[in-house]
């Protein structure tokens, strides 16, 4: 183990799977995106407003998630393997309490949501955004749970088995929306009950697989309890600082998003195709930071600081290697992708640019904006982190990005630069709260 808690086939066995996960997961989103791209411009418009409202209430259920991992890591660092599997049943009450509550309040209301977060869109757009969203809304509960039960999996090194079970989503996914979008003909509401047969699907595997007694932190038993004030407690200590901290970032890019729509059907669907853009090329940053999340918060749990610094070091530079391995290829094969999308000749050429820049933004500012928080979050130091974030986001990506588009009367690319500045500010922050180590006088459990 060279001295190590983890030896290097310990991270390659949990990070690889976690790296394919995070593409699987991506794909997902992008099948919808792409696939109801044959529908038109404004079907592909209404598939990224729903995704927008949808990516801040998936944030909280990954808050949940991620507090969840947190404490049942770093319990397991400790040795109280006891409880971390009362921390893992707590986890999944909180899921499902709070995204059954979600999709009750928001399914009656969506219309009204839909007009005032974006009332300036296009009638067709609308009406494929409702179409659409109905069908993401109900698969809410099924997703938080799925959510729960792969962060514990992999709080228990099982990263393999949250892939295999993504592999099965994307199938149910992809093959749903051939059939519901080219053959039935039910476009973005095919794309979107596609996605609810595949979160449905996720759920049941991971929660039969969890239920096994055999499993370190199997949920047998889990309508007897225990529910637990204290390990909820301790849950909600990283959930809700990180989930006010999701919410705030999402907030933002909700208003953003209406900005865009500001804009035109065209600059929605330029905006869509590059938010994809960036979603690759950090897929095998989103999965080593996954890895972080348990890595870190065992070493921090058997108290052993020196390689809670040796593996942030270690798994970022990991991150800034991979990116940047694959960025270059996509670079150069920009155009090609961004033309699979459908867009118009005048969109395309708008689109590539911005899709490259945001490559390069991609393996020189992201790592230090979005892997140095994990790190954080592992060790507990979540309220800086909503400090930093909830700073970065207001006055640079959204105070940025109106006074672009207002005042500079720039178009969509604006966004896209005032995201940039936000990367910027915020992992200037995280750098410097890793390196003042003033993280670690925190304590979760």
């Amino acid at each position: 183990m060279n001295g190590h808690q983890f030896s290097a086939r310990d991270l390659r066995a949990l990070i690889i799977p976690l790296i394919a996960d995070s593409f699987l997961s991506i794909l997902i989103g992008m099948a919808d995106t792409v696939m109801v791209s044959t529908c038109g411009e404004a079907a592909v418009s209404g598939v990224s407003l729903v995704d927008t409202i949808s990516n801040l209430l998936i944030t909280l259920f990954s808050a949940f998630a991620t507090g969840g991992a947190v404490v049942v890591s770093q319990y397991l660092g400790h040795g109280e393997t006891d409880k971390a599997k009362d921390g893992a049943k707590n986890l999944i009450y909180i899921s499902v309490i709070i995204s059954v509550l979600m999709t009750i309040i928001i399914l009656p209301i969506r219309f009204h949501i839909i007009d005032l977060l974006f009332g300036s869109i296009e009638q067709d757009v609308k009406i494929y955004t409702d179409q659409y969203f109905v069908p993401i809304l109900i698969s809410y509960p099924f997703l938080a749970v799925y959510s729960g039960l792969t962060a514990i999996s992999r709080s228990e090194r099982k990263s393999f088995r949250t892939m295999m079970v993504s592999i099965l989503m994307n199938v149910i996914n992809i093959g749903g929306n051939a059939i519901l979008i080219y053959i039935v003909g039910l476009g973005p509401r095919g794309a979107g009950i596609a996605s609810l047969a595949s979160r449905i699907a996720g759920c049941v595997v991971m929660a039969t697989l969890m239920m096994n007694k055999k499993e370190e932190l199997n949920i047998r038993g889990l309508l007897k309890g225990p529910f637990s004030p204290y390990l909820i407690k301790r849950i909600l200590r990283i959930g809700i600082p990180s989930g006010v901290e999701g919410a705030a970032f999402h907030i933002g890019k909700i208003m953003v998003q209406s900005l865009v729509a500001s804009l035109g059907t065209s600059a929605i669907a330029i905006n869509a195709v590059a938010g994809n853009y960036n979603s690759y090329a950090n897929i095998p940053g989103n999965g080593i930071n996954l890895a972080m999340i348990t890595i870190v918060g065992q070493c921090r749990g058997q108290g052993n600081i020196k390689d809670v610094r040796y593996y942030t070091k270690l798994l970022t530079g990991l991150v800034f290697i991979s990116t940047i391995i694959l960025c270059i290829p996509f670079y150069i094969i920009t155009p090609q992708v961004v033309s699979f999308y459908g867009l118009e000749n005048s969109s395309i050429d708008i689109a590539i640019p911005i899709c490259r820049l945001c490559l390069v933004m991609c393996f020189t500012l992201w790592p230090f904006a979005f892997s140095l928080p994990n790190m954080l979050k592992a060790v507990g130091d979540v309220k800086f982190i909503l400090l930093a974030s909830f700073t970065s986001m207001w006055l640079c990506r959204v105070g940025g990005a109106y006074f672009m588009v207002r005042v500079l009367g720039m178009g969509v690319e604006a966004i896209w630069y005032a995201m940039y500045l936000d990367w910027f500010l915020r992992g200037s922050l995280y750098l410097w709260r890793v390196i003042s180590g003033r993280w670690e006088k925190m304590q979760v459990i």
